[in-house]
């Protein structure tokens, strides 16, 4: 018998990987991944046996996966992790009797908070603005529900040439529930080669900048600039004063 690992291999900088993650890939015969998320990881799979696809061919993927893995060792890779808009899931749908193992990996909006401070120290969400798998109204409708809640938002897969006006109308639905100088980030490649990095306030942003390579991360009523840095309590400092 084989075995599937459903490997999460981070931002994309092999120094950023886990080392269950690197172990994975070294055991296996076979990688399976979408063919530029493969170049991410070349340097570790140059004796593998490959197998790629472009965009939209995940069930592809999953399904060569799955065959492949009963008598050999395969990953199939996901950036980020794989169980946050990842492979695991619909691999875990598609399978019946393989032997499957989850790797995790460090998730976008870890990596794009790394480089801008701490906006993630306290309760936070991920919403994905992309319309392939949710309507556009259940979006904008958590989108609300999490502004509501004073949550800070990290919003994937922001802006594309298909859909270029949804993240300027989730910033304005946020900005009801939020002043205009809460912090915004923009980090597109973060911990990769072409990393780029712009803060700014909701008054200022500017979503022209964003493209699907890019993570918007929204503060909360408590978040704000140290410098360039982006920063949300937690509470500790209160805490420590009672």
């Amino acid at each position: 018998m084989g075995k599937l690992y459903v490997v999460g291999i981070g931002p994309g900088g092999l120094e950023h990987m886990t080392l269950k993650a690197v172990k994975a890939l070294e055991e296996s015969e076979v990688v399976v991944g979408y063919h530029k998320y493969i170049e991410f990881i070349k340097p570790l799979i140059k004796d593998k046996e490959l197998f790629s696809t472009g965009m939209k061919g995940e069930k592809e993927r999953c399904k060569e996966a799955l065959k492949l893995c009963r008598d050999k060792t395969v990953s199939i890779i996901s950036t980020g992790d794989s169980g946050i808009y990842g492979m695991a899931g619909l691999i875990l749908e598609m399978r019946s009797d393989e032997e499957v193992e989850i790797i995790p990996g460090v998730t976008a909006s870890s990596s794009a908070a790394s480089v801008v401070g701490a906006p993630l120290m306290h309760d936070n969400c991920n919403i994905s603005l992309s319309d392939l798998m949710t309507p556009y109204e259940l979006i904008k409708r958590r989108v609300q529900l999490a502004a509501e809640g004073d949550f800070v938002i990290s919003l994937y897969n922001p802006r594309s040439n298909g859909r270029p006006h949804y993240l300027r109308e989730c910033i304005d639905i946020i900005m009801k529930y939020r002043e205009g100088s809460t912090p915004v980030a923009v980090v597109k490649n973060a911990l990769r080669d072409g990393q780029e990095v712009t803060i700014a306030t909701l008054d200022t942003f500017d979503d022209s900048i964003v493209d699907m390579f890019s993570i918007v991360i929204v503060g909360n009523s408590k978040s704000y600039l140290k410098g360039d840095t982006f920063v949300t309590p937690r509470g500790y400092a209160i805490k420590n004063q009672e």
